[in-house]
């Protein structure tokens, strides 16, 4: 392929400068956070804004875990008031208004129906979505109301008929989570801090008192390690927070209750809907979501205890079977395996409760911070929604334990990298708010066509993920930067090739790297396919 002519100046290598910072061993960082996804993120930004001097270390890509996984809801928690959790509604709540003002090229406001099949239903989904407007006050989307059986089926198309009485709609938030996650990363770098992947934390360093002083990280592209001074150090893991805590004490008890959710994508022909489907009671005790995404159709999720926490986790025969039956009792086209698109799978970093004995469902998605005797700052639990919360939580709990004088937050109002107002959903290029009109002048300037028409993907992202959002592998440019794994396995599969060989000739890389990337591209997509 030839190169399209790209305009580049002012394009910095980002990963060159932090190494560059990194290296400078008289260097004190205010605040080291270990771990990219949206909890450390939001607690790096936090903490830049206010002025401090902040790095990042992820061991692979940003939101590579947890973090761009998720059903792709900024909610206020719709469920956790079955359990009560009025307060975590209310935060959740707020902190989804915020993004929506913060980031609106990434966060929209999203019409759920509950479809309603007797007059009981009626009345007790009504009630309690009043109870959810109302929590929300003056950051609620909108108010909910009850439509009829003819209103319901004309905005549901392709859902069951037989006994609807009508639905109860609703507003909730929808987002791109990896990409909310890149931004973050992006405003970070926009305000002064540094963050960087692919860099492992592999020991925690320590003063004569025994208090953390620094770790020790290794750049997993070079295998070198490099010593970094801290005054304070977070451990924002997610689900592996156990073993940085493991790390700092051999000795630390379990904090996490790790619980699998899995995500089906489907074609939009199941549900041809530009509404949410929401149901409210499964034969597990949650609610099921099938929500409109990129032209597809994402349907989940499940609440599965797991006890090893990994970063490709593998969704279970049992949890796809609930989605496929659950699915086929309301949607009139019932899906089957051969239908699904991609299956994902995702680990929620859940705080343990105290007496224990409660199912996986039943644990709060609130967050805790724990302070351990060498200093060690440690977050657990939470919820994708309230992430700029949990960062700011964090930061002020750093400033009263080591005495600091207090700077207020920045991020109540903070414009997320990216951030405009997005007039057209159905644009491909939504999702770059502010510098879509950029990439759009450079694909008409490009020679070249779509790598994947079917998914809307030009060589011109993929040149701009290795020159503007610090991708470095294959599987950050299909996967994340765009999210072609999630969409359609199959096809990302189909395009790994070309992919690798442009990421090849921007990196300077040889035919040995495409190879690699490509062989071990394929191993991952074969994981996210039922066939």
């Amino acid at each position: 392929m030839k190169e399209p002519n790209l305009d580049i100046s002012g394009v910095n290598d980002q990963r060159v400068n932090c190494l560059n910072e990194i290296k400078k061993i008289d260097k004190v960082w205010d605040l080291l956070v270990i771990g990219g996804g949206a909890t450390g993120l939001g607690i790096a930004l936090d903490a830049t804004t206010r002025g401090y001097r902040v790095l990042l270390v992820e061991q692979s890509d940003f939101a590579k875990g947890t973090s761009s996984r998720s059903t792709k809801l900024v909610h206020g928690g719709v469920r956790y008031l079955a359990n009560g959790e009025i307060k975590l509604v209310r935060e959740a709540s707020i902190e989804r208004g915020r993004l929506y003002h913060n980031a609106p090229h990434l966060v929209k406001d999203q019409l759920f129906i509950i479809p309603v099949y007797t007059l009981w239903e009626r009345v007790k989904y009504t009630i309690g979505l009043k109870c959810y407007d109302w929590i929300a006050g003056k950051m609620s989307l909108g108010s909910s109301y009850f439509i009829s059986k003819e209103e319901a089926l004309l905005l549901m198309p392709g859902i069951k008929q037989e006994n609807l009485v009508g639905g109860v709609v609703y507003h909730d938030g929808q987002f791109d989570d990896a990409r909310l996650a890149l931004n973050l990363a992006q405003t970070i770098w926009d305000h002064g801090g540094y963050a960087i992947n692919y860099c492992s934390v592999v020991n925690l360093r320590k003063n004569a008192q025994e208090q953390i002083s620094g770790v020790t990280i290794k750049d997993m592209e070079t295998g070198i390690t490099y010593p970094i001074q801290a005054k304070s150090v977070v451990n924002a893991t997610g689900v592996f927070a156990d073993a940085i805590l493991q790390m700092d004490n051999p000795q630390n008890r379990k904090t996490l209750s790790v619980s699998q959710g899995i995500h089906l994508v489907l074609d939009k022909s199941f549900y041809p809907a530009k509404d949410a489907l929401m149901i409210p009671k499964t034969s597990d005790g949650r609610v099921l979501f099938a929500v409109p995404w990129h032209g597809k159709l994402v349907v989940g999720t499940t609440d599965t205890p797991v006890t090893d926490a990994s970063l490709e986790p593998i969704a279970l025969e049992k949890e796809i079977a609930f989605i496929l039956d659950t699915a086929g009792l309301y949607l009139n086209k019932k899906p089957t395996r051969a239908d699904v698109l991609s299956v994902f799978a995702g680990l929620r970093p859940l705080a343990s409760p105290e007496h224990g004995g409660q199912k996986t469902k039943e644990i709060s998605r609130g967050h805790r911070i724990l302070v351990s005797p060498s200093g060690l700052f440690t977050i657990i639990g939470g919820k994708w929604t309230t992430y700029r919360k949990m960062g700011e939580d964090m930061v002020n709990r750093i400033e009263r334990e080591l005495q600091w004088k207090s700077r207020p937050t920045a991020t109540e109002v903070l414009p997320i990298h990216g951030s405009s107002v997005t007039t057209d959903w159905n644009d491909p290029l939504y999702y770059y708010g502010s510098e879509a009109s950029s990439l759009s002048k450079m694909m008409k300037g490009s020679t070249n066509s779509w790598i994947s028409e079917s998914l809307h993907i030009h060589e011109v992202q993929v040149i701009w993920a290795i020159r503007n959002e610090m991708a470095r592998t294959l599987e950050d440019v299909l996967s994340r930067r765009t999210r072609t794994l999630l969409l359609d396995a199959k096809e990302s599969a189909r395009i790994a090739r070309p992919v690798a060989e442009i990421m090849a000739r921007e990196l300077g890389n040889d035919e040995q790297w495409v190879n690699s990337q490509v062989d071990a591209y394929l191993h991952l997509a074969k994981q996210y396919t039922l066939q």
